[in-house]
């Protein structure tokens, strides 16, 4: 399954920090089960929304030269707070370093000035065609597909391209 998890890019500073926002709403269909009686935004959802976060940043800053970025491994992972139904997350996640294909980030989610989560991540970047160079098709459908996708999540926020 393939979805979106976060709402907006607020801001972005290539190859520094990206800070983008997931929206809690009562009507998304994993809070009748997790759980009835109190609806939370699972974990692994907001661990989700940091590596989406990091997958924007690394986009931006390399202007799209990877169509997969993967995660390659999460640690010192805490969550500390709820994030319940009518509240926003607000992530950030900050790159530490690059080496090849593998970038380092942390991360922290908050939600009202609380901090709901925090950790460390490695992602991994590459293209289809480095494996197969067939699939460049792929990769060029999967990039234009991502800077559309780029376009509507920073449309109006200081993030966006036509707004500087």
């Amino acid at each position: 399954m393939r979805f979106c998890l976060l709402d907006r890019i607020v801001s972005a500073e290539p190859e520094v920090e990206l800070t983008a926002v997931k929206n809690v709403s009562l009507a998304e269909e994993y809070l009748a089960d997790h759980f009835p009686e109190f609806p939370v935004l699972p974990g692994v959802f907001m661990l989700e929304a940091a590596k989406q976060a990091a997958s924007w940043l690394i986009r931006i800053s390399e202007n799209y030269a990877h169509s997969m970025i993967v995660l390659q491994e999460a640690r010192s992972v805490k969550f500390t707070d709820f994030v319940s139904p009518g509240h926003a997350l607000r992530m950030t996640v900050e790159q530490l370093k690059r080496e090849e294909s593998l970038v380092s980030f942390k991360f922290q989610g908050e939600v009202e000035g609380r901090v709901c989560v925090t950790g460390r991540m490695t992602l991994e970047c590459y293209n289809l065609a480095d494996e197969d160079r067939e699939l460049a098709y792929l990769d060029q459908q999967m990039i234009v597909y991502q800077r559309a996708m780029h376009g509507l999540l920073t449309r109006g926020s200081s993030a966006d391209p036509e707004a500087a």
